[in-house]
């Protein structure tokens, strides 16, 4: 999620009593802070968390200007401003066949 979203989220799962791991990430389109949170949870509380996150990464609209890249750099360049979606959460699950706590 975007690194302005994060704290909001942190403080919610504490709330909820859950504990995590928070990694600062960056993103390619948009090359901004983003925070990537790694939860174990009990699939008895997976609907919790997913209740948490959902209250707490909304997404809303921006305007992202043409990248000032440098010509020889290969990226792609936006001709004009355009109005993306940000925020949210992307979410991966994965069931695991043992986790040891040690």
């Amino acid at each position: 999620m975007q690194e302005p979203d994060a704290d909001l989220l942190a403080d919610a799962l504490v709330s909820g009593g859950f504990r995590f791991t928070r990694v600062p990430t960056a993103g390619g389109f948009l090359r901004e802070g983003n925070t990537t949170f790694i939860i174990g949870v009990d699939e008895k509380r997976v609907g919790d968390l997913l209740g948490i996150v959902r209250r707490n990464a909304t997404t809303r609209m921006q305007i992202v200007s043409p990248a000032q890249a440098p010509q020889d750099s290969g990226e792609a360049r936006l001709p004009f401003p355009v109005e993306v979606q940000v925020g949210g959460a992307t979410m991966f699950m994965f069931d695991l066949d043992r986790v040891e706590q040690i």
